[in-house]
C-alpha cells in the first residue's frame, strides 16, 4: 500500500497473531462478546477483560469504550474496549463511526502507536476485512486535524509525542492482504475528503482565487486533465454573470475545469459544478461584521468537488466525470457591481442584480452553462454554500437537494442515507419563478423574503440548457462548514459531500 500523505495517519493491517503496539484497542459487539483473539486475551489475564467491563458497565454499544492496565503476556500498557453495536445490524457507516469513535479513545494516549483488534464474533453483514477497512477509514477521518498555522509549541519535548497526537495505527483483522485492498479504495475516499476539508479551512489570505486554481492543478499528479480559464479566457467567453461577482477584488477570477476519463471512450461524463466564492463580504450589499470571517468557507461546494475528483481518481473509478469551479472573491470596491445593475451571462440571459450578497448563483449559472455547453454531462450537480434560508428551513444536519429528475433524487437519497450525510429533497415549482421574473431583465437574482433556498433554486434552474437533462442542486449551506461535529469529523471544514457523491457514482454511474 502507498505511503499515506505527510502528516496523515499512517494505517497498516497485520494478522490477529502478530504483537501489538503502545496501546491496544480491541473490538467488543454488544453483549459485550468478544472475537476469538479477544476471548484468548481475556482468559490469559484470568478473565479481566471481562471483570473490567462489567465493572464499568461496558456492554459492547455502538461507540462505547472502557480502558484497563493490560493484562500479563501483552507487550501493550492499555487495552481500550471498544464498543461496535450490533453487528447484525450495523451497516458500513457503523462501522465506520466505529472506527472513529475508537480513535478518539486511542489517540488520548501520549503513544505513537497504537493497534486496534477488529474481530467479530457471530453474523455480521459485512465480511471481516471489509469490517477492518471500513473502521480503518473512520479512524483515518477522525485523525484529521487542521493546525499547520500553530507555532506555539507545548513545555514537553519537541521530539516527544504530544498529546492527541497519534502517528500509527495498526489494524489486527483475519485477512489483513484483503482488508489492505478494501482500504485502498477506502483511504482514497478518505483523502478526497480530507482536501475539501483543507480547502475550506484555509484562511482566505492565503487561498484566493488563483491559489485555489493551483491546488486543483495537483489533481494532475493522479492523471486527471486540468485546464485552467483567467480572465481573459473568461471574457472572450462572455461569463459576464461570473465576472461581474469577481470586478470589485483586485484578485482576478479563474475557472477550473478537471476531467477524469476512466470509463468508455464515447461515453458522456456525469458533471459536477462548484460555487468557489474563497471570500463573500457580500459585495455593495455587505453583510454584517460578526461572523463574516465565517465567509472564508463559501468555497464549499467547489471543495467538494475538487475533493470529488480526487477520489474518483485515486481510487481509478471506471467513469468519465468532469468538474468545474468558479473561484472569484466577492468585494466591496469602487470597481464592484452596484445593486441594480443588469449583467449578461454565458448563456445570453440577462440578470438583474438586485443584492450583490446573492452571487454564488450568478457564478454557478455561467459555470453550468459553460459545461453543458462543452461537455454534454448525462447529469449534473452542482454544489453551494448558496443560501442561509436552507439552514432555517433545514438546519445544519441537512443540506437541502432540489432536482429535476425522480431518478437522480433517489440515487442522491439513497447515498445519502448509505453515507449518513444527510440531504432532504425540496420543492422545485413554477410559483418560485414568478418570484425571481424583472421587469427589467430576463431574470432577477432574488425573489423576496419567502423561500429563499427555493427561489435560489430555481434561479439556477434557468440555466439547465438542456431541460431533460438529470440535474441537481445541493445547497450545503449549513453542512460544508462549523456542521455539528461527529465521530469522523471533529474539523470545522467538514468535507461534506465527498463520500455522498463518490457513493452515488459507485452505485449508479460506473461501468
Amino acid at each position: 500500500m502507498p505511503a499515506s500523505p505527510a502528516g496523515r495517519l499512517d494505517v497498516s493491517f497485520a494478522s490477529l497473531k502478530d504483537g501489538g503496539e503502545e496501546v491496544v484497542g480491541l473490538l467488543a459487539v454488544d453483549g459485550p462478546e468478544f472475537g476469538a483473539t479477544g476471548k484468548a486475551m481475556d482468559q490469559s489475564g484470568d478473565g479481566i477483560l471481562s471483570r473490567a467491563a462489567k465493572a464499568a458497565n461496558f456492554k459492547g454499544k455502538a461507540k462505547s469504550a472502557a480502558e484497563i492496565l493490560a493484562p500479563a503476556g501483552i507487550s501493550a500498557s492499555r487495552v481500550i474496549l471498544v464498543g461496535g453495536g450490533d453487528a447484525e445490524k450495523a451497516e458500513e457507516n457503523d462501522w465506520l463511526m466505529a472506527g472513529g469513535a475508537a480513535l478518539a479513545k486511542l489517540d488520548t494516549h501520549k503513544a505513537k502507536s497504537a493497534s486496534l483488534i477488529v474481530e467479530v464474533a457471530g453474523k455480521s453483514k459485512l465480511a471481516q476485512h471489509e469490517i477492518a477497512a471500513a473502521m480503518a477509514l473512520g479512524a483515518y477521518l477522525r485523525s484529521y486535524k487542521f493546525d499547520k498555522y500553530l507555532t506555539k509549541k507545548t513545555e514537553d519535548n519537541e521530539d516527544e509525542p504530544k498529546p492527541n497526537g497519534l502517528k500509527k495505527l495498526v489494524v489486527h483483522c483475519s485477512d489483513p492482504k484483503k482488508a489492505e485492498k478494501a482500504f485502498e479504495r477506502q483511504r482514497a475516499i478518505g483523502d478526497g475528503v480530507m482536501l475539501a476539508r483543507d480547502l475550506v479551512n484555509e484562511p482566505a489570505n492565503i487561498l484566493g482565487p488563483v491559489e485555489f486554481a493551483e491546488r486543483a492543478q495537483v489533481l494532475e499528479k493522479i492523471g486527471i486533465e486540468v485546464e485552467v480559464l483567467d480572465a481573459k479566457d473568461l471574457k472572450k467567453l462572455k461569463m459576464g454573470a461570473l465576472l461581474a461577482v469577481a470586478q470589485g477584488s483586485p484578485r482576478p477570477a479563474r475557472v477550473v475545469i478537471m476531467q477524469w476519463n476512466g470509463g468508455k471512450k464515447n461515453d458522456a461524463p456525469v458533471a459536477f459544478v462548484g460555487k468557489g466564492v474563497v471570500f463573500d463580504t457580500g459585495g455593495i450589499s455587505i453583510k454584517p461584521a460578526a461572523g463574516m470571517e465565517d465567509m472564508k468557507g463559501d468555497m464549499g461546494g467547489a471543495a467538494c468537488v475538487v475533493g470529488l475528483m480526487h477520489a474518483l481518481a485515486a481510487r481509478k473509478a471506471k467513469v468519465n466525470a468532469v468538474g468545474i469551479i468558479g473561484c472569484v472573491e466577492n468585494m466591496p470596491s469602487g470597481e464592484a457591481t452596484r445593486p441594480g445593475d443588469i449583467v449578461t451571462s454565458m448563456s445570453g440571459q440577462t440578470i438583474e442584480v438586485l443584492n450583490t450578497d446573492a452571487e454564488g448563483r450568478l457564478v454557478l449559472s455561467d459555470i453550468m452553462w459553460y459545461v453543458q455547453d462543452r461537455h454534454k454531462p448525462k447529469m449534473m450537480i452542482d454544489l453551494a454554500t448558496l443560501t442561509g434560508a436552507i439552514m432555517v428551513a433545514l438546519g445544519k444536519n441537512y443540506a437541502g437537494l432540489f432536482c429535476n429528475n425522480d431518478d437522480l433524487a433517489a440515487g442522491i437519497l439513497e447515498a445519502s442515507k448509505a453515507t449518513d450525510e444527510k440531504a432532504w429533497r425540496m420543492p422545485l415549482d413554477k410559483s418560485f419563478h414568478k418570484m425571481i421574473d424583472s421587469k427589467n431583465a430576463d431574470v432577477k437574482n432574488l425573489g423576496g423574503r419567502w423561500g429563499g433556498a427555493c427561489t435560489a433554486a430555481a434561479f439556477l434552474e434557468r440555466f439547465v440548457k438542456d431541460k431533460e437533462t438529470p440535474w441537481a442542486h445541493i445547497d450545503l449551506a449549513g453542512t460544508a462548514m462549523d456542521a455539528p461535529r461527529n465521530d469522523i469529523n471533529q474539523s470545522w471544514g467538514s468535507g461534506w459531500g465527498v463520500r455522498l457523491l463518490d457513493r452515488l457514482v459507485a452505485d449508479k454511474y460506473e461501468g
